[in-house]
């Protein structure tokens, strides 16, 4: 592939086609064959709290682990189906026990670590699931949560003993180390795979149901989005309760063959400790939600030398500010994509195509993504619309798009229309078919006749070098003349202080680099920004702050 080349686009866009079998289960298509094919072949690299030592797992050994786990839970009782929630660190056993589920058709749902009692008490009712899998340090949240729940039939521990919890450790010691397939049923690629529950961000998490051809959908992520290849040594930060997790250290990658490197280090971020494990170890390709890049970019980069050859970002857009210090750092561009826990990557910059810094890019192979206005028509270019995936019945539904909102038919029925799947973000297309990100719906301001879009804002912001991070939202002007008015919360770098000077200066930097009437005529200051367990700005916090 030439290195900027429109048309390589277009021919592989054009010719895409899904193959997704009728029978499909990604632990024995995708991790066994592996295994079978080379025993030696690195998958997943898992390193320490203390970032130094590390544990080494080839793909024949995540074979062995997950046999194991599909043994213990048949043992138990468990049967094609059944829930279980997973909350745990970034740890080796997390892959054996999902491998293992998916290989009898058991259905996980991952949590964050940062999940409440309150937020554990729901997922289980909710889901009505039968059985709970976690690190010790969340067991006493769980047993809090199981006091009004009263579906559980097994409560496993990863990394110990305890009462009333099954040891997984010692248990799948004296598992066998092959799995009868005897024992279990085929899954089939349209039975349920895991369920994950959204961010909510605009209310109640809702259960989003992915089938066992879900994985097949994360093969553009990882070959178009990712640029990966099998002797890739891939870093994506992210929770293991996160979507950004099937994204970035399970599907795509294990289907291309790359090696997957994960860092079991909970509590708070460090900057400089991930850029030293990823020299140490020399990962080769990086994606980080934008958050993750923001707090990088606060550090001093020259220190480190690494062996980056592609950087992504996903979650949120990227301030162009952020991938202008990158690249005057490291020499490489950070490509941007957008996708949701709905589905796989819709939107993409391509290696092969050329930059345009705060575009998401263009559609993804096998996904025919389109700006729609609410009647359902078609929007020009440079008009402001609603992102849509548009189903072609005549085709296969593509695999990375949810079988549903699970318990959720109005939901569903809002969600999908006519032949669209509408995503409820708001961007618009430009001449040359480029996308560009405006914000969530609820998120657009509209002020005095305006329409705004807060990351257009932010990412002016985000510019001044007094602003480490910033998050922008429309309130209630308190003379009630605009009727709303864009406020702007700000998290200052370090050696700046909150001032009316500062918020002066920062407001005429803003009017000299944008419309006059996106500029904030409010200004808080915080030390954090409240965030969703998988970093995305909770502007309806911001908003109902005022």
């Amino acid at each position: 592939m030439s290195k900027v080349d429109k048309k390589t686009y277009e021919d592989i866009y054009n010719t895409w086609k899904w193959d997704i079998p009728e029978y499909y289960n990604f632990g024995f298509d995708v991790v066994d064959k592996w295994a079978e094919a080379d025993k030696t072949k690195l998958a997943l690299v898992s390193i320490l709290p203390d970032g130094e030592s590390a544990k080494f797992d080839t793909f024949y050994e995540l074979m062995v682990q997950s046999n194991k786990m599909a043994n213990l839970l048949l043992e138990l009782g468990f049967k094609k189906g059944d829930k279980i929630l997973i909350i745990s660190d970034s740890v080796p056993e997390w892959y054996y026990c999902m491998l293992g589920m998916f290989k009898l058709g058991i259905v996980p749902m991952p949590g964050t670590a940062l999940l409440t009692t309150k937020d554990i008490e729901y997922r289980l009712n909710r889901s009505e699931a039968v059985g709970v899998i976690t690190n010790s340090n969340h067991t006493a949240s769980v047993e809090k949560a199981l006091k009004k729940c009263t579906n559980i039939k097994h409560k496993i521990l990863m990394d110990g003993s305890k009462t009333g919890w099954e040891d997984l450790v010692a248990k799948m010691k004296n598992m066998p180390i092959s799995l009868d397939k005897n024992k279990i049923t085929n899954t089939k690629s349209s039975d349920p795979l895991m369920i994950y529950f959204t961010s909510g961000t605009t209310g109640q998490p809702k259960m989003v149901l992915h089938t066992h051809a879900y994985p097949l959908g994360h093969e553009v992520t990882a070959k178009f989005c990712q640029n990966l290849k099998p002797t890739d040594l891939h870093l994506t930060v992210s929770d293991t309760g996160w979507a950004k997790c099937a994204w970035g250290k399970l599907f795509g990658q294990m289907i291309v063959g790359a090696a997957i490197i994960q860092w079991d280090n909970p509590g708070r971020f460090d900057s400089d400790g991930l850029l030293g494990l990823m020299e140490r170890y020399g990962v080769t390709t990086f994606c980080a939600p934008p958050t993750v890049y923001r707090m990088l970019i606060q550090t001093d980069l020259s220190k480190f030398k690494l062996k980056l050859r592609h950087c992504m970002a996903a979650g949120e857009p990227l301030n162009p500010e952020v991938i202008r210090v990158w690249k005057d750092n490291f020499n490489l561009d950070i490509y941007d994509f957008f996708g949701q826990t709905e589905t796989v990557a819709l939107l993409s910059n391509f290696e092969f195509l050329p930059l345009r810094f705060g575009s998401v890019g263009f559609p993804t192979p096998g996904h025919d993504v389109r700006i729609i206005d609410q009647n359902l028509q078609e929007c020009p270019p440079n008009e402001e619309g609603q992102i849509a995936l548009y189903l072609d019945k005549s085709k296969p539904k593509p695999p990375g798009l949810m079988k549903e909102y699970w318990k959720d038919p109005d939901i569903m029925a809002t969600s999908f229309q006519g032949d669209y799947y509408l995503t409820g973000d708001k961007a618009y297309r430009d001449e040359d078919g480029y996308f560009w990100f405006v914000g969530r719906d609820d998120d657009v301001i509209k002020s005095s006749g305006y329409r705004i879009g807060p990351f257009e804002v932010e990412s002016v912001l985000m510019e001044h070098p007094a602003v480490a991070e910033s998050a922008v939202v429309g309130v209630n002007d308190p003379d009630g003349i605009r009727g709303i008015l864009v406020k702007a919360f700000i998290v200052l770098t370090k050696g700046y202080s909150p001032s009316e000077e500062l918020t002066k200066e920062i407001q005429n930097f803003v009017k000299s680099k944008t419309a006059p009437y996106k500029y904030p005529r409010m200004i808080e200051y915080n030390d954090s920004l409240p965030k969703t367990v998988s970093g995305k700005i909770l502007r309806r916090k911001l908003r109902e702050r005022g």
